[in-house]
């Protein structure tokens, strides 16, 4: 389970990480707290950093329910594709969010993945 664990909390300082460019973001577009929205960049920050944080509801329980079912070794692997697919998104979006197809996806079929292979392996401890 420690390489769950290491790929949670790499998710989870991947978000803070993503956090600061939307701080870094704030400061260079002028856009000032609490506003959400102000200028085109800054904006695609904001909106890196709250999909994000859309994902990582899903993605923490279902690692851990994951692993549970069929090994710590797969769930860490699918949340290492998932964390690749943020930073592809990430970079990818910032530039021209048309782009952000391959990130997303690396994204969230991992996560599709985990919560899928969930109710797979609960179907298959009831019965």
């Amino acid at each position: 389970m420690h390489l769950v664990y290491l790929v949670i909390g790499l998710a989870l300082a991947q978000f803070i990480f993503f956090g600061v460019l939307v701080g870094r973001a704030r400061g260079q577009y002028g856009v000032a707290a609490p506003a959400t929205s102000g200028h085109e960049i800054f904006d695609r920050h904001f909106r890196v950093q709250m999909n994000t944080l859309e994902l990582l509801v899903v993605l923490v329980p279902a690692l851990l329910l994951f692993a549970n079912y069929f090994g710590a070794n797969y769930a860490a692997f699918l949340g290492a594709i998932y964390l690749v697919g943020r930073f592809v998104f990430a970079s990818s979006y910032v530039k021209d969010p048309k782009g952000r197809s391959l990130g997303f996806g690396l994204s969230m079929m991992p996560i599709l993945v985990l919560v899928i292979g969930t109710l797979v392996g609960a179907v298959r401890a009831l019965f």
